[in-house]
């Protein structure tokens, strides 16, 4: 369902012909990086932990695995697509998730797409001691003045989870 929702986000920058450059920032054991290498898009996914990338290599399936924090990835060339799922609610030091989320729009093409998962929310949610539901205008707040308008939010849409994928689209 997720991935269905995700490859939908995706849209219509995705042809047959022309196999999108995307990039699974945070992207654990490798799941969605795998499935949009099966969809036919180069794809490069890094992870904090090794023991994640040593699963997601292990599960094989196309894409290059790098060891990287959020904040730290460099690339010499934008992507079409940076993907960060279920990552950044888990940095709960404001600063550091703005550093994370401004590296990760600095990645993204012109008329490119950063989708990220957060809740749809007007206000701050804790849930536990780690995890930050932050809301859509913080998002808003770091990602506008570089360019990048928020396009959509699409639910996850299971059970009674609220989180799903905010779009941005990179407009200048």
């Amino acid at each position: 369902m997720r991935l269905g929702n995700l490859l939908g986000a995706v849209g219509d920058l995705s042809s047959a012909t022309a196999p999108l450059f995307v990039l699974d920032a945070g992207c654990g054991k490798g799941y969605f990086a795998r499935a949009l290498a099966r969809c036919g898009h180069r794809v490069d996914a890094f992870d904090a932990s090794e023991e994640a990338l040593d699963r997601a290599r292990a599960a094989g399936g196309g894409p290059r695995y790098t060891r990287a924090r959020l904040e730290e990835w460099r690339s010499p060339w934008p992507y079409d697509i940076v993907l960060c799922v279920d990552v950044l609610f888990h940095l709960l030091d404001d600063t550091e998730w703005a550093a994370a989320l401004r590296n990760l729009a600095s990645l993204v093409r012109l008329t490119g797409r950063l989708i990220v998962t957060d809740e749809d929310t007007a206000v701050p949610r804790a849930r536990g001691d780690y995890i930050l539901h932050r809301p859509t205008a913080a998002y808003r707040s770091v990602l506008e003045p570089l360019g990048l308008r928020h396009t959509e939010f699409r639910p996850y849409g299971f059970r009674e989870i609220e989180v799903g994928f905010h779009v941005f689209t990179r407009i200048r």
